[in-house]
């Protein structure tokens, strides 16, 4: 008997310097499908992260065109200031030039954000987020939701996407937890599981109690290349 063999999919829409478990999500799944199509929303990760300060956590927000924009979606999204990356970068700067790998590290980071001049907020995204997968030695195809015939319902769109691929199983957060139609997905021969994000181990940080939500970044500069080290606690539930 020939064993099947699985391809795991992961489909979200792109975020600004994500979070550790954003980048362990896409390292245990074979294909990440980034879904800029949605509606841009306000006040979320789409366009803003987290650092640590000895003020406590800060926002580093990308600005963006929103007003009378009601319906744009993320991929129609253009920045409104040209100078965000260089205030952004000399804040971090600022704030981890006592990190334990900032020497080794900085460099990288000040570059990515040097070559950082796109009109839209999904291809600044996007930058980063592949730059940093090759950091991390994350090697995992990364498509685009634009590339499929998608139709209107949101389980249906997912589905579409993954059986498109060729997918054996679907992989979100928890929080999809409440519109995903799962026995929809199992009628489709695709089986869905949703990443656990409680069991991370801790590094080394700065500016006082620990955090777990803040920028990727935050990993790279404290911990450099042993980063990837504290990526794969991501562990999927069903």
């Amino acid at each position: 008997m020939i064993k099947s063999i699985s391809k795991k999919v992961l489909i979200t829409q792109s975020n600004y310097i994500p979070w550790k478990g954003y980048f362990s999500s896409i390292s245990n799944t074979d294909i990440f499908v980034v879904f800029d199509e949605m509606q841009y929303t306000k006040r979320d990760w789409r366009n803003r992260n987290l650092i640590k300060t000895p003020n406590g956590l800060k926002w580093l927000t990308i600005p963006v065109e929103v007003k009378g924009k009601y319906f744009q979606k993320i991929n129609e999204t253009k920045v409104s200031d040209k100078k965000w990356n260089k205030s952004h970068i000399a804040l971090i700067k600022q704030n981890y030039s006592k990190a334990k790998c900032y020497k080794e590290t900085i460099g990288w980071v000040e570059e990515l954000y040097m070559n950082c001049n796109f009109k839209y907020l999904s291809d600044i995204n996007l930058h980063f987020i592949r730059e940093i997968n090759k950091y991390l030695n994350i090697d995992t195809e990364i498509r685009f939701s634009k590339d499929f015939d998608l139709q209107e319902d949101r389980n249906q769109r997912l589905i579409k996407i993954c059986k498109d691929l060729n997918a054996t199983d679907y992989y979100s957060g928890l929080a999809a937890k409440f519109y995903m139609d799962e026995e929809l997905f199992k009628k489709n021969n695709l089986n869905v599981h949703y990443f656990n994000y409680s069991n991370f181990k801790k590094y080394e940080q700065l500016h006082g109690s620990y955090e777990h939500g803040v920028s990727i970044f935050d990993l790279i500069l404290n911990e450099g290349v042993k980063s990837i080290n504290f990526l794969n606690q991501t562990k999927p539930v069903n």
